[in-house]
């Protein structure tokens, strides 16, 4: 963990060495104080000017502060860098991790680890690190200038430290232990606050509002309780550290008064042995604020490295910058549609779940229009799953284009695929910006010609600012027709091989969907269109369905075909009133 750690720092060490270096500058400054201090009381006590020493101890504490601030400055600046980079690398890989793995991920928790736990690396890669270097030089020195003073003191000083300080060892450990703890509880609030903001219309509709503010409650409480074990334990080392200065404190002054007594030593010697021996608090106190900090760090890199830790896809293709109207004087040629053939897949969401396609075998011709259709539950959108590699099936194979899915590149396959969720989620910005999410080089011609083919014209229109409108978050200002109908834009300007249509048609009207249908069937003329329908109206046409049952297929023919001679599809079209 601490490698993983310096390798946050590894492109800022340049910066780290220069703010180290001014706070070392700053620490020699400080730690002349108490030797001047001792020139101006043995000045005093030979009559003599004290100007020069004063003015050397002002000079002293001028220059200590001002290159401390700057240091602190860069310390500070190298800080937000390097949050800023283990942020982008972690977002880096949450975006390209398999579906499967976010899926049993909570968004709240995955929130937290970049937010919370990468703040915590700032903290111990910069004041941990660095300062705790700056504390050492500063104890070094502190030392040695002690035992310059007094060698029966200096033993004295450093039994007592020893002593408390192994004692503090001890506690790190368990700090680590608490702050990892507390970290997932903060992760664990943040994931039931999503699970109600998501939900936030259900909650308000459900008159749910105080159930899940005791919800969130108990999280919360969850996250003081571990919260208030890192604090205790925090504040046990630091206690630990004011008993070791105190105790110091005690004993040099009686064995130092002792010996001043004696004649052994001078009282100027024993003011500036004392002198540094507070001085001591403040590196001893910034070493076990680095220790602390250190396995605060070494928690939130846990939490960073379980993500980092788990499978990516292979990183996929950048995707093509807009390009204006007049740079784009053609639109490309499409590219020739692909066909899907299943054999005998079998697929599970997971080793102890029940296989969700058991032996699943069909195929879908390049080009036309080919529909799944079948009871919930059969396993439709778990194709679409497959095809697009959000998933791997466990046995068969999986060919488009005649080619093995797993074979393909998946940036390629995936370029080759236009896909509508069933949901049609449409992210927070403007309409244009998500027509063009898919296909941000579309042109303008081609972006008007999916708004047309899809009858989203008129909500253009309807729009205050056209397709600059914000549609807020989630499309909430849309209706569920309108997104439905931009998603399905989106998937068109993609200009895929192969158009998956998941309950494309669920939330529209039955004008609209008279009128999708045309664009469906229009589509259908260019690509390979592959649609899963419960509504069989739009799908009737299809030049081949597919019945799906129990995760296999159990008939497939033309509609007229299926009403003659499978038993479930008549009864699903008899009870859609599709026949007598």
């Amino acid at each position: 963990m601490i490698k993983e750690l310096l390798s946050y720092v590894r492109p800022h060490r340049g910066i780290l060495v220069i703010g180290g270096l001014l706070g070392l500058v700053g620490s020699v400054a400080g730690l002349a104080m108490p030797l001047l201090a001792k020139y101006v009381v043995d000045a005093f006590g030979q009559g003599g000017s004290i100007a020069g020493p004063l003015a050397g101890l002002t000079v002293a504490v001028l220059v200590g502060a001002v290159v401390s601030a700057g240091g602190n400055y860069l310390m500070e600046r190298t800080g937000e860098g390097i949050v800023l980079g283990a942020r982008r690398r972690l977002v880096d890989r949450m975006l390209r991790l398999k579906v499967a793995d976010v899926d049993r991920l909570k968004p709240g928790d995955l929130l937290s680890r970049v937010t919370g736990d990468t703040t915590l690396l700032r903290a111990v890669l910069t004041n941990g690190i660095v300062n705790s270097v700056g504390a050492v030089f500063m104890l070094v020195g502190a030392v040695v200038m002690m035992a310059a003073m007094d060698g029966v003191l200096l033993l004295v000083t450093l039994l007592v430290v020893v002593v408390i300080g192994g004692m503090t060892a001890l506690i790190m450990p368990r700090i680590q232990r608490a702050q990892q703890e507390a970290q997932t509880a903060v992760g664990d609030m943040g994931a039931v606050l999503d699970r109600a903001l998501q939900a936030y219309r259900t909650v308000k509709a459900s008159g749910a509002e105080e159930r899940e503010i005791a919800v969130v409650g108990d999280a919360a409480e969850r996250a003081r309780a571990r919260g208030l074990q890192v604090a205790g334990w925090t504040s046990l080392a630091g206690v630990a550290t004011w008993m070791a200065v105190q105790l110091a404190f005690l004993s040099v002054l009686a064995v130092g008064g002792s010996r001043v007594a004696s004649g052994a030593l001078a009282i100027s010697s024993l003011i500036a042995f004392l002198l540094y021996l507070f001085y001591l608090v403040a590196p001893i106190g910034q070493l076990v604020e680095g220790a602390v900090q250190l396995q605060q760090g070494l928690a939130a890199m846990k939490r960073i490295k379980e993500i980092e830790d788990l499978p990516a896809e292979p990183v996929a293709a950048p995707a093509a910058p807009a390009a204006r109207v007049e740079e784009r004087s053609t639109a490309p040629e499409r590219a020739e549609p692909v066909g899907v053939r299943f054999e005998d897949v079998v697929f599970r969401y997971g080793e102890d779940r029940p296989a969700v396609h058991d032996g699943v075998t069909f195929e879908v011709p390049a080009g036309g229009l080919t529909a799944l259709v079948g009871p919930s539950g059969a396993g439709k959108s778990t194709v679409f799953a497959l095809l697009e590699r959000f998933y791997d099936h466990q046995s068969g194979s999986i060919l488009v284009g005649g080619r093995d899915i797993r074979d393909w590149p998946l940036a390629e396959l995936r370029a080759a695929l236009g896909y509508v969720e069933q949901d049609a989620p449409v992210l927070a910005g403007t309409l244009r910006e998500n027509l063009l999410f898919a296909a941000p080089g579309a042109a303008e011609d081609e972006l008007w010609s999916a708004i047309a083919r899809t009858r989203l014209d008129d909500l253009v229109a309807r729009l205050p600012e056209g397709l600059e409108t914000p549609v807020g978050h989630r499309g909430v200002l849309l209706s569920g027709g309108e997104r439905q109908r931009v998603a399905i834009a989106r998937a068109l300007l993609r200009k895929p091989r192969l158009l998956l249509l998941d309950e494309a048609t669920s939330q529209l009207d039955a004008v609209n969907e008279l009128r999708l249908r045309e664009v469906i069937a229009e589509v259908a003329t260019e690509t390979t269109v592959l649609v899963i329908a419960h509504r069989l109206s739009t799908v009737t046409n299809a030049g081949r369905i597919v019945v799906m049952e129990g995760g296999g297929v159990r008939a497939s023919g033309t509609h007229e075909e299926l009403v003659g001679h499978d038993d479930l599809y008549r009864e699903l079209a008899a009870t859609q009133f599709l026949v007598s």
